[in-house]
């Protein structure tokens, strides 16, 4: 299973082919919220990608793209976790959830 690193929480975790990196910080208890549960309707499971990462990946659809317009600190390697299937070549990915989304601000957060 590929291992994908969270941050700033640091917390790496082993996660399997094929589930979004929404369900795979669900399944880990980690802060990304994923108000619409995953359906394409909001922007609440935004992550920034390091550029190395984001490049290796298909291209976001449009619908995606319309959603993430509305992501607070909008970074040009964002993407919406519910739409990135992990796969083995995520082997390693570090994956940032932002300190803030619509809905929400991470505690311990200054």
């Amino acid at each position: 299973m590929p291992k994908i690193t969270f941050l700033p929480q640091n917390v790496t975790v082993d996660v399997e082919v094929g589930t979004t990196l929404l369900e795979a910080a669900h399944h880990h208890d980690l802060p990304l919220e994923g108000a619409c549960e995953g359906s394409l309707a909001c922007s609440t499971c935004h992550v920034i990608l390091p550029a190395k990462w984001y490049h290796k990946l298909e291209e976001a659809s449009e619908e995606e793209e319309d959603i993430l317009e509305k992501a607070f600190g909008l970074t040009p390697t964002s993407r919406l976790g519910c739409q990135i299937l992990v796969t083995e070549e995520m082997d390693g990915m570090e994956v940032t959830i932002p300190e803030y989304s619509l809905n929400v601000r991470l505690k311990g957060s200054r």
